[in-house]
């Protein structure tokens, strides 16, 4: 299991505009973002963990839900065998580690979170943001739109790992991260973040041999060019045509 060691730094954010800090006057009227509303709760705090670190581990009480706003971030399961396979690979504002507020009670850490880059995250206790949507029920659809995102991307990643051949695989995998994390340039889609060889390999269920030998196939059939951990797709489509 990679990701052995937490590893966060963690500060008070400052207040948002209006508030009295203290997290009593919440609302999720018009125009609130997710955002405000997790900065504003009690007990909240903005956090970083560095990249490789470990959010928390299966098992571990669900005290706390998640925003993330810089960064991206491993969701994975921990077989009996072992084998670690990843759900979803969260991008800039998603929403986790919520499954206490489903349950309605104190419940244990079902996946593994990792930060597959660093990251920045607002976190909140549970127990605040329930109470925050009992008292306007907005905030729980705000709540529900980013739980719905994070559904997506766990359907997502599940479908690009149902693909055996690892060529498809890996093909599947940067299409995703073009999609969530990509930006144009003249060359064509760069995927922003430094992505070493290890970290797919980890991410799709590979090895970084193997991961190696396939960039380089890619990069030998002017596909995509990797330069310092960047990766650029120069067609998103043609490479999509290429292995469908």
């Amino acid at each position: 299991m990679v990701g052995a060691t937490r590893g966060f730094s963690r500060y008070a954010p400052p207040p948002p505009s209006g508030s009295t800090g203290s997290g009593s006057g919440v609302s999720g009227s018009a125009g609130t973002t997710l955002l405000e509303v997790m900065r504003g709760l009690g007990g909240s705090s903005v956090e970083t963990v560095e990249r490789g670190k470990t959010i928390f581990f299966p098992g571990d009480p669900a005290e706390r839900v998640y925003l993330l706003r810089r960064g991206a971030v491993r969701l994975s399961r921990v077989y009996e065998s072992g084998e670690e396979i990843t759900v979803a690979l969260l991008r800039e504002n998603s929403l986790f580690g919520v499954l206490s507020l489903l349950t309605g009670q104190r419940s244990d850490r079902f996946y593994h979170a990792i930060a597959f880059t660093r990251v920045e995250m607002v976190t909140a206790p549970a127990t605040s943001v329930r109470q925050a949507i009992e008292r306007d029920a907005s905030v729980g659809l705000l709540l529900l739109q980013g739980l719905s995102s994070r559904i997506l991307q766990t359907e997502t990643m599940i479908e690009t790992l149902t693909h055996r051949d690892m060529s498809s695989r890996l093909v599947s995998f940067l299409l995703v991260l073009c999609r969530d994390f990509g930006v144009p340039s003249q060359e064509g889609i760069t995927i922003d973040l430094r992505l070493s060889h290890q970290a797919i390999a980890e991410a799709i269920g590979s090895t970084r041999v193997t991961i190696t030998r396939l960039l380089g196939d890619l990069r030998n059939d002017g596909l995509v060019q990797v330069d310092r951990k960047k990766i650029t797709v120069f067609d998103p489509i043609a490479l999509a045509k290429r292995f469908s």
